[in-house]
């Protein structure tokens, strides 16, 4: 330590902790790669715990549609740039849709063992891991090895992290990719190879490809240029610069070409447009507060629960001590640059995020490393070091209060089989259904295509889906409902199925709100199963 006293003080037991580690860490070289090793294989048990599940739990909707754009990929055409799902119709039915690297890796694990429902699960829960390891590393650079083991066990552990990371889902691509790149940047400022900078760029556009909320994490990459540019660094920072515009470019390049795609081909149906607050009006925001008291109940009820909610209020209510080393203290700011993006960005387009909860994914870096900082300064209170029993029986009180009241119940509770009779209504219609049939199908939540899915076939979702039209509620009169279904018919559609559960946003039942409809299927069609939960029909032609 310093001879001057005052500074001493002023580096205090927090200091003297990181000290005490590190001394550890000199003596025993290996210990903090044993330690990001076990907390890699904790990340794995979590992620690939019942890694076959079907697809029809609580993010179902969602995970239906990327697995459809693996199917078509596999056995329509493998051009990456024309995603389509099989809810629409015959097609084809191409949509406006991020960069297909999760349904494309997906696509040749089919091609190469088979067709299974869960190998996007594991492409998702291959690239958590390949964030678990990004965040530790950017960690360590910000606040050292200690911090780092905190955060990554923090996320290993953190229910919603587990729960998206082993979704079938482009957001863990985006989320690995971005914070790959967003480490691999920070290392090429803080002096490594100058190969660092295209790796970087490479890694941080196609994570932005993957899911387009990862540009937020490209504020801390803007954040360590414009320090370079206060230093009158302007060769570094003109090569970020330029680095950053060709990113810039191919990712708007893309998403325009998604934009024309979307608006080119029936259902006319571009992914994540709507809810924005240029949508919705700032005084709808204002007036719906900004969504907070959806986003609470998301976060109390399914994504962190209490405990991480406690951490992640200690982290940012006690920050770290600054350091000494300018260019440290620059570091250290990056978790509050990414969480400052990520802000900003919920707050523009809280509607679509709340929706589609999976958006916030993007936040799950900063909240990791900031419940980790809590974590540490809850074990070791009161201690001057770490190497203390006392501070070991913290630790593992803070991970089992985290496990036994957010992680577990948490993850049990969105992995519910919630939407399975839509599944057994699909494999019912693949039962029954002939080569080349088209299936009508309502699931237990309108508008999911679980049952299409399922069915192996392609045909609609009832009321017909996509582009303007709503499509998660039923339609108010029988009369509109049977014109609908006569339009499919006369448009190829052979096999009418629906769960006696299915429900549309209203509350409203389909066997009870459409009589009319099974009715007029009575008399029209063929009733081929009438099961205690799931009704089907051949549909005869005119």
């Amino acid at each position: 330590m310093s001879d001057d006293p005052k500074l001493n003080r002023a580096k205090g037991p927090q200091w003297q902790q990181t000290s005490d580690w590190d001394m550890v860490a000199r003596k025993y070289p290996s210990l903090d790669t044993a330690i990001l090793l076990g907390i890699l294989f904790i990340a794995i048990v979590f992620r690939f715990h019942k890694i076959t599940l079907p697809l029809v739990d609580g993010f179902s909707w969602r995970e239906i549609s990327t697995a459809m754009m693996a199917d078509n990929f596999q056995q329509r055409s493998w051009n990456i740039f024309f995603p389509e799902v099989s809810w629409t119709g015959p097609g084809p039915s191409y949509q406006g849709r991020e960069f297909q690297i999760v349904s494309y890796l997906t696509a040749l694990l089919y091609q190469l063992f088979g067709w299974q429902d869960w190998f996007g699960r594991v492409v998702s829960a291959f690239f958590g891991l390949v964030t678990v390891f990004s965040l530790h590393r950017l960690t360590a650079l910000c606040w050292g090895e200690m911090h780092a083991h905190a955060a990554a066990l923090a996320y290993a552990l953190m229910p919603a992290a587990i729960m998206i990371d082993s979704s079938f889902l482009p957001d863990p691509a985006m989320l690995a990719l971005v914070t790959l790149g967003v480490w691999l940047f920070v290392r090429y400022w803080a002096g490594g190879s100058g190969w660092l900078l295209p790796l970087a760029t490479l890694s941080f556009s196609l994570g932005v490809l993957s899911k387009l909320p990862g540009i937020a994490a490209g504020a801390v990459i803007f954040y360590l240029m414009v320090y370079w540019i206060l230093e009158k660094k302007r060769k570094q920072a003109s090569w970020v610069f330029l680095s950053g515009l060709l990113s810039l470019a191919i990712i708007g390049a893309y998403y325009i070409w998604a934009i024309y795609l979307g608006r080119s081909y029936p259902p006319f149906h571009i992914a994540g447009t709507g809810g924005y607050i240029w949508d919705d009006g700032f005084w709808t925001y204002v007036r719906d507060r900004f969504y907070f008291n959806s986003l609470w109940n998301t976060s109390v009820l399914w994504f962190y629960g209490y405990p991480f909610l406690v951490l992640l209020a200690v982290g940012l209510w006690m920050p770290r001590s600054p350091a000494e080393d300018p260019k440290q203290r620059v570091l250290s700011a990056i978790p509050y640059v990414w969480l400052a993006a990520a802000t900003i960005l919920y707050l523009a387009a809280a509607g679509e995020i709340t929706s589609n909860v999976w958006n916030l994914h993007i936040f799950h870096v900063p909240i990791a490393m900031f419940c980790g900082h809590g974590a540490l300064l809850l074990a070791t209170l009161g201690s001057r070091t770490v190497l203390t029993p006392a501070v070991m029986l913290r630790s593992v009180f803070i991970v089992a209060i985290a496990l036994a009241w957010s992680t577990l119940p948490l993850v049990r509770t969105m992995k519910k089989p919630i939407a399975m009779n839509g599944k057994l209504l699909g494999e019912e219609l693949a039962r029954l259904a002939q080569p080349g049939d088209l299936v009508v199908a309502i699931a237990p939540e309108v508008g999911d295509p679980v049952a299409v899915y399922y069915s192996r076939a392609r045909g609609w979702v009832f009321p017909p889906g996509g582009g303007d039209a709503e499509w998660s509620k039923f339609v108010g009169d029988d009369a509109t409902a049977i014109a609908q279904l006569e339009e499919l018919r006369a448009q190829g559609a052979d096999l009418f199925g629906v769960t006696k559960n299915a429900t549309d946003k209203e509350g409203r039942l389909f066997v009870e709100h459409h009589v009319g409809v099974i009715d007029h299927l009575d008399k029209t069609a063929t009733k081929l199963a009438d099961l205690n939960n799931l009704l089907i029909y051949r549909i005869t032609r005119p």
